[in-house]
């Protein structure tokens, strides 16, 4: 993950400044495919970024867990972005929303600066363990 990148996520949120912090966690979401990653329950997972027909990136993620893919759309990671710059401070991932693929969500906007965790979640997401 670009650190910088991450830093410049994490001030944009700061000063609350929401279409810059949006571009730099599509950025963020761009460089961290197939990195892994783990829900609060412990399971791990990755994505990769569909392509269009044109070959440029479509605003859709794969998640890969096991054997099956699923979908993920940019509206879902948005709308549960513009939830955590709010609350700052999450215990469990519906506290974002009843957002599809929120469980997904979650790890992410904690990977990436953008929402803070109890420790015990911290402990089961964490990938370096």
């Amino acid at each position: 993950m670009d650190e910088k990148l991450k830093q410049k996520l994490i001030e944009a949120v700061k000063a609350g400044d929401e279409n810059q912090a949006s571009e730099l966690l599509w950025q963020l979401v761009i460089d961290c495919q197939n990195c892994p990653f783990k829900t609060v329950s412990g399971l791990p997972f990755s994505y990769t970024i569909k392509r269009g027909r044109n070959g440029e990136l479509t605003k859709e993620l794969w998640i890969d867990r096991r054997e099956n893919s699923k979908s993920l759309a940019w509206s879902s990671i948005r709308l549960a972005f513009s939830n955590a710059m709010k609350i700052k401070s999450a215990d469990r991932p519906k506290a974002l929303g009843d957002i599809r693929g929120v469980s997904y969500i979650y790890p992410m906007l904690w990977r990436f600066g953008v929402l803070e965790v109890p420790q015990t979640a911290h402990q089961r997401m964490n990938t370096e363990l």
